[in-house]
């Protein structure tokens, strides 16, 4: 599959993906896609938050590809029972936070829990860092395999963020190119 042919949804997690986020950055240098914009980027709810992702799903024109970070893959998961019959065709899941276990994590964010472990009904690929803060990369494999998707090792790539030094982060872009193909 080609970008052209599908609508990459970026589903940011907490606080947004700002200026310089390589969410950011991808939502400018790919032209079919778009960024699901939250009422409150800082005080995320299941309810708003699943239903904006479900809603930017329902309302996209072709084949959709969502490209999640953080709590945007929370989001995506527990909205899975929402999205329309067969319009995801795969997924691109980077730092999943375990807001089961994760001990540094805000309580607002535990409203999240529990973490569907569904199979998911289409591909994805989570992209896992070995030295996450928010997720032991144990944790974040378990829950891929679980859905059914591919777990790719990032080594210590932190939360894979700007702080971690993640700005464009190429080697991500990629693993979308490689992945978008095998669609």
């Amino acid at each position: 599959m080609k970008t052209a042919d599908c609508d990459i949804l970026i589903v940011p997690g907490l606080g947004g993906s700002g200026e310089g986020h390589w969410q950011a950055r991808w939502a400018d240098r790919l032209p079919t896609a778009r960024v699901v914009s939250q009422d409150d980027w800082h005080v995320p709810t299941p309810e708003a938050w699943c239903g904006k992702v479900a809603e930017a799903v329902a309302q996209a024109t072709r084949p959709v590809i969502l490209i999640a970070h953080s709590l945007g893959v929370v989001a995506c998961v527990e909205a899975v029972p929402l999205f329309p019959e067969g319009v995801v065709r795969g997924a691109l899941f980077v730092a999943f936070p375990d807001v089961e276990e994760a001990p540094n994590l805000p309580d607002l964010v535990r409203a999240f829990a529990p973490v569907p472990r569904d199979p998911l009904p289409f591909p994805a690929l989570v992209v896992a860092s070995r030295t996450d803060p928010h997720c032991a990369y144990d944790r974040a494999d378990d829950f891929a395999h679980a859905w059914g998707a591919l777990t790719v090792d990032a080594g210590e790539s932190g939360q894979i963020n700007i702080a971690s030094g993640h700005g464009p982060w190429p080697e991500g872009l990629m693993r979308l190119a490689g992945f978008m193909k095998g669609l």
